[in-house]
């Protein structure tokens, strides 16, 4: 049977339609459907709009338990009701939980990036999962007066269809107590290429979770042990609370668009252990300056390199927000870690309160003098140059 040229481009158009659908098929960085949960349930907006189990009543998530869409300024009590963002949000009662099937790409990561909110518990927790994978985030220290904070949680999509699962865990008296979750996003990560002069990845922090360009406050990174599903890859946050991402919309930032702002004192690690050859000096270099946030000084931070620790403080410049600083160390092994934490617990001088501290970018591992060593020999290449052009000249 021949074909006719007729046949062969419907061919060509279906697949290209095919393979064009399946791409739609796969999230897309950025907000999920209804993410911020502003799209109205059927009959619309109302004060009381609890949901039972079954099918999804809130546009794009399924239900399970007392979940209730509140409003921004809504009472319960003598208590007014946060909602993070816009004027809708979700309160998940006891064991209540709301989830959404995603279609990613099987082996990829992803970070899931959340704000979210206690009410009336003074012990509230969020737990989020992507099945088998989860995590149960404390709601109970609060980073800013603003009543919120947004969060990131990365997963390793092990098939191509997930769902995104956030569920109360408590069991409080008031069964209408609990959390309250909005403006959730997803992102694919992608690990940065290493570098051959710098042994440090990511070090510039430029790949980590969604950021909303309209939130203000940056996003925490909680306890994270696992470098191989961290939302700020090559990075662990091996202390027991978070570290904020920031971005240069919203803060001062060395370089670039992303830095990170070392919160809580020693509660607040960042490390990665980087590759180096045993007895090979080295030197860590990385920039340290503020967020512009307002945070109160002193500030300082304990930075690691192997065996060697060292206290460096920023000396605030008029012509600067950031400093250049250095560690010198000699590798014991064939890993090394490198770790950074903030000396102090600084808070903002506007409000008192909100939790705020150094901030750390640009961090590089290089064997000790490499850059001397390639700034002599570029300008030992010009000096040469310019004495065969004078040579010329003459």
């Amino acid at each position: 049977m021949i074909w006719s040229s007729r046949s062969c481009k419907r061919v060509f158009v279906f697949v290209v339609l095919l393979a064009s659908s399946a791409a739609v098929a796969l999230i897309e960085d950025g907000s999920l459907i209804n993410g911020d949960f502003e799209t109205p349930p059927p009959g619309g907006f109302s004060p009381d709009a609890q949901f039972p189990d079954g099918p999804a009543t809130i546009p794009s998530w399924k239900s399970n338990g007392t979940v209730e869409l509140v409003e921004s300024g809504q009472k319960q009590g003598g208590m007014i009701l946060i909602v993070p963002q816009g004027t809708h949000a979700v309160r998940l009662g006891n064991d209540a939980e709301i989830s959404q099937e995603v279609k990613v790409e099987k082996g990829s990561i992803y970070s899931v990036t959340f704000s979210a909110a206690r009410t009336c518990a003074q012990l509230e927790s969020l737990n989020v999962s992507v099945p088998p994978a989860s995590q149960t985030i404390d709601l109970q220290t609060l980073y800013s007066v603003h009543g919120w904070d947004s969060y990131a949680w990365a997963f390793q999509a092990d098939v191509d269809d997930v769902r995104v699962v956030f569920k109360n865990p408590g069991m409080e008296d008031d069964p209408t107590c609990g959390p309250i979750i909005d403006d959730i996003a997803i992102k694919k990560l992608f690990v940065p290429d290493k570098s051959k002069d710098n042994a440090v990845l990511n070090g510039d922090f430029e790949e980590g979770p969604w950021m909303f360009r309209n939130a203000s406050l940056g996003v925490l990174l909680p306890t994270n042990l696992d470098e191989e599903t961290s939302s700020l890859p090559g990075w662990i946050v091996e202390s027991n609370r978070a570290v904020r991402y920031i971005d240069s919309y919203h803060f001062t930032v060395p370089e670039g668009k992303r830095a990170i702002e070392l919160l809580s004192g020693k509660e607040g690690i960042i490390s990665q252990m980087v590759q180096t050859k045993p007895n090979q000096r080295y030197r860590l270099t990385f920039s340290l300056g503020h967020a512009g946030d307002s945070c109160k000084q002193p500030l300082a931070v304990m930075a690691f390199a192997g065996d060697q620790a060292q206290n460096i403080h920023y000396t605030p410049d008029s012509n600067s927000t950031f400093q250049s600083a250095n560690l010198n160390f000699t590798a014991k092994a064939e890993r090394t870690r490198v770790a950074f934490y903030s000396i102090y617990y600084n808070t903002r001088t506007d409000d008192m309160s909100s939790l705020c501290g150094p901030v750390v970018d640009d961090v590089r591992v290089e064997k000790s003098g490499s850059r001397d060593i390639k700034l002599q020999g570029f300008r030992l290449t010009m000096c040469l140059f310019l004495h065969f052009f004078l040579l010329l000249l003459v």
